[in-house]
C-alpha cells in the first residue's frame, strides 16, 4: 500500500530568514504565506524544548511543490556547512526549471551569488548549474532545450 499521497514541500533553515526569501522570490517564487511557530507542537515534532522558529512558504509559479524556509528565533540556530559540496551526505540542492538559464544566472550573479562549477549540457536536451545559494544552498538551475 502506498502512503505517500503527494509530494508537499521541502524545508530549509536559514539564519537569514529575509535574505533567503528575497533570493528564492528573486528566482521566481511566490510567498504564500509567512507565520510564527512554537509551543508544545513544533516542540514535539523537532525534539526541541523551547523552539520558536519563523516561517515563509514560497511557491513556484505553477503551483507546484513549495519550498519552506525557516530561521529559528529559539534556540539558537546550529552552523551547517556552507560550502558543502553536493557529494556530502544529507540534502545537497534544491532544483528549478527555468526559461531562459544564462537570464536566471545573470539575475543571481548580480545579487552575489555565484556558479559552485560550471554550465554543463546533457545530450542536447537539458543545460544545467549549481548556484551556491544564500547560506550556502546549493540552487540547481536547469532550462530544457529544444
Amino acid at each position: 500500500m502506498a502512503h505517500v499521497e503527494r509530494f508537499d514541500h521541502i524545508g530549509i533553515t536559514v539564519a537569514d530568514l529575509e535574505a533567503a526569501t528575497a533570493f528564492f522570490v528573486g528566482l521566481g517564487l511566490e510567498v504564500e504565506g509567512t507565520g510564527s511557530v512554537e509551543g508544545e507542537f513544533v516542540e514535539t515534532v523537532c525534539g526541541i524544548p523551547g523552539a520558536q522558529c519563523e516561517i515563509v512558504m514560497l511557491r513556484p509559479p505553477d503551483g507546484g511543490s513549495r519550498l519552506e524556509l525557516s530561521s529559528f528565533v529559539t534556540p539558537d540556530h546550529v552552523p551547517g556547512s556552507p560550502t558543502a559540496m553536493a557529494n556530502e551526505l544529507g540534502l545537497r540542492n534544491v532544483s528549478f526549471e527555468v526559461g531562459d538559464l544564462d537570464a536566471a544566472l545573470e539575475a543571481v550573479a548580480a545579487d552575489g551569488f555565484g556558479l559552485v562549477a560550471g554550465i554543463g549540457e546533457y545530450e542536447n536536451s537539458v543545460r544545467m548549474a549549481y548556484v551556491r545559494g544564500p547560506e550556502g544552498i546549493i540552487v540547481s538551475l536547469f532550462e530544457q532545450l529544444g
